[in-house]
């Protein structure tokens, strides 16, 4: 049987060539980056933790997997994060939002448990379940639930872009990054989002309607007057 050669991929030979080969690489690389750099422009230095954050009303917690039905240990400590906030009375309410996707696995309901037991009381909690990815969390908090301001609480590497699509979806915000051990989640987390970074530009710039839009709710008005 003849063995197939492959080609090896051949270098321009001459200078101008060369040049032309540096220059389409260069503008690749930034093209690949613009994302990124747009996300860290346009949040700024409203990054912090829970001593920093403003008083704002609203805390907005973004789901991060369960386990056996519970928040994962990422989802823990967002939580944890929101309890100190309330406590220290910067939040008045929190706004639990995650995926329901299916009728067996409810992230909002397991983050909703979670703060009751941890001391917030459950008229203060609202469930958003049609928030299946940050775009989707970000529009509804502002279209359905009617949330112009708020502290936004995730991992250090997804807090930027939480921020950056809140913004972009009208809710003005200020974003608290939980401190997370750097393991295989982490390290997995933060190669995704330079990934990410290129569909939060989208939809930032085209603004689609999330997943699952349906009528205004008025949970978060309620328990802010509590």
């Amino acid at each position: 049987m003849p063995r197939i050669r492959l080609k090896r991929p051949r270098l321009p030979r001459t200078r101008a060539g060369r040049r032309r080969l540096v220059q389409a690489v260069v503008a690749g690389c930034v093209l690949a980056l613009a994302p990124a750099t747009w996300m860290y422009a346009t949040t700024g230095d409203r990054i912090g933790t829970v001593a920093d954050a403003p008083a704002s009303g609203v805390a907005v917690v973004f789901g991060a997997g369960l386990w056996e039905g519970k928040p994962s240990p990422y989802l823990a400590n967002r939580l944890d994060a929101a309890v100190q906030l309330y406590r220290t009375g910067k939040v008045k309410a929190v706004l639990v939002t995650g995926d329901n996707g299916r009728a067996e696995y409810s992230e909002p309901d397991a983050m909703r448990a979670y703060l009751v037991q941890h001391g917030v009381p459950d008229r203060r909690v609202v469930s958003d379940f049609a928030g299946f990815d940050t775009w989707d969390s970000c529009a509804r908090v502002k279209r359905i639930f009617g949330v112009d301001r708020a502290v936004l609480v995730s991992q250090g590497f997804h807090i930027r872009r939480a921020v950056a699509l809140c913004e972009a979806a009208g809710v003005r915000s200020y974003g608290v990054g939980v401190a997370a051990a750097h393991d295989a989640t982490w390290y997995y987390g933060g190669v995704r989002e330079v990934f990410a970074a290129g569909k939060a530009a989208v939809d930032a710039v085209f603004q689609p309607d999330p997943t699952f839009l349906g009528p205004k709710e008025p949970g978060v008005a309620r328990a802010l007057a509590g």
